[in-house]
């Protein structure tokens, strides 16, 4: 999916959400565990309530790894379930040498069937460099919203700035903001406005709204553009809103709730 395509999406749909897929089974409603596939089954159910509200899902890699094969089976059968008109985030956090990253890149990309891997770029231009591919995207991990997110993201650098400023500025050199979006916590309000400073035209991927707290209009006074540039994630806040039989009602109500907020700001920003 291109840039064109994701504003054009958001457009449309008045919407910039994000669905994370971070399925943990202990908290899947009862009933559906009795269901030969319970993860998916659950994805199943609220891709199906929120698919009209949202232009993106980020299923987290570690929610289905930690499952074995059986995790990795399910996390297929949900990618293939999305539309294709949906922004499919692998939330991998991936870094390593050039020949490593290219086998995850082929994986995430060729078999998985994503859009863009959220990559750790510390490693540098080498360890990126797989997955900028036409019309996919490396995410690149700067400001997260981790409590020690600032043990190393914030050093000051020679340069006199903090690390991720750095980091930023670095990226901007390997590729430009058709394949690289950047992971700003929605907790960090002044780095999202810094790095908006710094990068005026990239995406910002930005969990940390809902059950973490960050607030959805601040973070578009720091760091929405003139064509949105945000996708917000919420995750838990959705998937867990309920854990009764009809669990999904209570997600797309938190759906609809977080969709209609976006859509006055959309307005005000004159996008559209």
């Amino acid at each position: 999916m291109n840039l064109n395509n994701i504003i054009s999406t958001i457009r449309h749909k008045k919407s910039f959400l994000c669905v994370g897929l971070d399925p943990v089974l202990e908290s899947i409603p009862e009933h559906l565990l009795q269901e030969d596939d319970p993860v998916f089954m659950f994805n199943k159910y609220i891709i199906d309530a929120t698919r009209d509200l949202c232009v993106a899902y980020k299923p987290n890699l570690a929610f289905y790894e930690k499952l074995g094969p059986s995790g990795i089976k399910s996390l297929k059968k949900t990618i293939d379930y999305i539309s294709d008109d949906h922004f499919i985030i692998a939330d991998a956090k991936r870094s390593d040498i050039f020949n490593s990253a290219k086998m995850y890149a082929d994986t995430f990309y060729d078999y998985l069937g994503c859009d863009a891997v959220t990559v750790s770029p510390y490693m540098g231009v080498d360890a990126v460099q797989p997955f900028l591919r036409k019309n996919k995207w490396a995410i690149l991990l700067i400001a997260t919203s981790n409590p020690g997110a600032c043990d190393i993201q914030n050093i000051i650098t020679d340069s006199g700035n903090p690390l991720y400023l750095d980091v930023v500025q670095n990226s901007m050199n390997w590729s430009d903001y058709n394949n690289i979006m950047f992971v700003v916590g929605a907790t960090r309000p002044l780095e999202l406005s810094l790095i908006r400073k710094k990068a005026p035209d990239h995406f910002f991927l930005v969990p940390g709204v809902g059950a973490q707290g960050g607030d959805l209009k601040q973070v578009c006074d720091n760091a929405m553009n003139d064509s949105c540039g945000l996708l917000i994630n919420m995750s838990r806040s959705i998937l867990y809103a309920n854990s009764g039989k009809e669990f999904y009602k209570y997600s797309r109500e938190v759906c609809l709730a977080t969709q209609a907020e976006m859509e006055v700001i959309l307005r005000e920003k004159k996008i559209i």
